[in-house]
């Protein structure tokens, strides 16, 4: 089946994790861009009352897109580089949120902190048993990471969506890599790209401090 522009696909998901990381285990900001969209196209694929993350995980791609297209393009080649760039020039704000509240440290954290809730939930896809509850497996990571930086009215529209959510076969087969054995193998072989970016970044955050940012 041909794959259209806004069709979910694990396997580009994997490709843009995989380019993300260097040589010097810096993380690349484009392919981190990247797999972001394809994410974004998982969550559309969930349903519309999803939208409350995919669309600000939009806005939040749309204002890095706009850091790499400008004058300072080459400050926010990587992550390491845009936090270099950002904290040495007073551009983020450590206390406030004033200033420079859509500077790139503060708008790759929220990206940063979905992510964890989608590694979470795709790994516990791929090791839970065949007759558990796609629900259960979501709100769980949900619970374990991104609800802690929601409000409330936000995580109970979140538990409502989570229990429409199909059976995990059929949520795997929905990923458009073929059978869920397949999709399974797929989940294989992204997660550690996504979790090794992950924890890069949450090192780096924690490292100066940034994993609190307002």
């Amino acid at each position: 089946m041909a794959e259209g522009a806004d069709m979910f696909s694990l396997r580009e998901v994997l490709v843009a994790f995989k380019g993300c990381l260097s040589e010097q285990q810096e993380v690349r900001v484009d392919p981190y861009l990247e797999g972001w969209k394809g994410l974004v196209r998982f969550l559309n694929s969930l349903g519309a009352i999803f939208s409350f993350i995919s669309k600000d995980a939009v806005t939040k791609i749309q204002i890095i897109e706009g850091y790499r297209n400008s004058d300072q393009r080459e400050k926010y080649l990587t992550i390491q580089s845009m936090v270099e760039y950002e904290l040495s020039n007073g551009l983020v704000d450590l206390d406030k949120r004033s200033e420079h509240p859509d500077s790139g440290c503060r708008t790759l954290l929220r990206l940063h902190r979905a992510l964890h809730w989608l590694q979470l939930f795709l790994e516990g896809l791929r090791t839970a048993k065949e007759d558990a509850k796609t629900s259960v497996i979501c709100s769980d990571s949900y619970n374990a990471s991104l609800a802690n930086y929601h409000p409330w009215i936000i995580r109970k529209a979140a538990m409502v969506a989570f229990y429409a959510l199909p059976p995990r076969n059929t949520f795997l087969e929905n990923m458009n890599v073929g059978t869920t054995e397949e999709a399974m193998a797929m989940l294989g072989d992204a997660l550690p790209f996504i979790c090794k970016v992950y924890e890069i970044t949450e090192d780096l955050y924690a490292q100066h401090k940034l994993l609190g940012l307002p």
